[in-house]
């Protein structure tokens, strides 16, 4: 039995957006093998980051704020698959969503969500899905998931019958693919970008950071200085031979 929990930025509790991943939930758990849980960002006190860097350089456990982030990283962790699901509020994530995921910042720096399913869902009133689905996927894989293409569904309140109809398909669909993506190996070999990405961000800290430095040494136990990856991946022999270049090219710019 795979857990997939939805988190959902919109502060309405009956709108599009949740009609959307309700829907997405119930399809996933009509396949027998799925459990679900949604849960909105609004139910939880979250302060605005403050740009402190404390997290980066001391540890998430120093954030200034004592409020409710790590309740909602604990569900992430507890779970296979992971949901964000927002509105389009003028062309950007709503404004929760958004301090949501300000405030995962040291996960960028430190990804631990590896081997876990993700995907987003977007529901706008007019125009600007495209943007909104890919800025979601790309936060997706910076924290480390596996990421199954999100979706976007146009339509005004209240909906016309052919809206309903679209979004419906368009989110069963999605739903299709996302547990296909549970069932799939948890680790894949890593693409050139995502290798690119790994190689140069370890090198640059262990060439600028020390063992005062949590980013640092969070590399450094995780074994992330010596690997060829995040975690154990077989590379073939371009791939082997790009990360070589990626640590050359990484240690000539952070030696100047």
């Amino acid at each position: 039995m795979k857990t997939v929990t939805a988190i959902v930025g919109s502060p309405r509790r009956r709108g599009l957006t949740y009609t959307a991943t309700r829907q997405f939930l119930d399809d996933l758990e009509l396949f027998g093998d799925v459990k679900t849980e949604m849960v909105f960002v609004a139910d939880y006190n979250l302060g605005l980051c403050r740009g402190c860097k404390t997290c980066f350089a001391r540890g998430e456990e120093c954030c200034p704020h004592n409020d409710d982030r790590d309740l909602l990283i604990e569900k992430m962790k507890s779970s296979d698959g992971v949901v964000f699901a927002s509105p389009n509020y003028s062309f950007q994530v709503c404004a929760a969503m958004k301090k949501f995921l300000d405030r995962l910042g040291f996960v960028f720096h430190r990804p631990c969500f590896h081997g876990k399913a993700f995907t987003s869902i977007v529901v706008q009133g007019i125009h600007g899905d495209g943007k909104v689905v890919q800025y979601l996927d790309f936060v997706g894989r910076g924290l480390g998931f596996n990421v199954v293409k999100g979706s976007c569904s146009t339509a005004l309140e209240p909906m016309t019958g052919k809206d309903r109809t679209k979004m419906e398909e368009n989110v069963a669909s999605q739903s299709a693919r996302f547990h296909k993506q549970l069932f799939k190996p948890a680790y894949p070999a890593p693409s050139l970008f995502q290798l690119l990405v790994f190689r140069m961000s370890r090198t640059s800290m262990n060439l600028t950071l020390g063992d005062d430095n949590r980013d640092y040494t969070y590399y450094r136990d995780h074994g992330w200085f010596d690997s060829d990856y995040y975690y154990p991946a077989r590379l073939g022999p371009l791939k082997r031979a790009a990360g070589s270049t990626f640590d050359a090219i990484a240690a000539r710019m952070y030696k100047r």
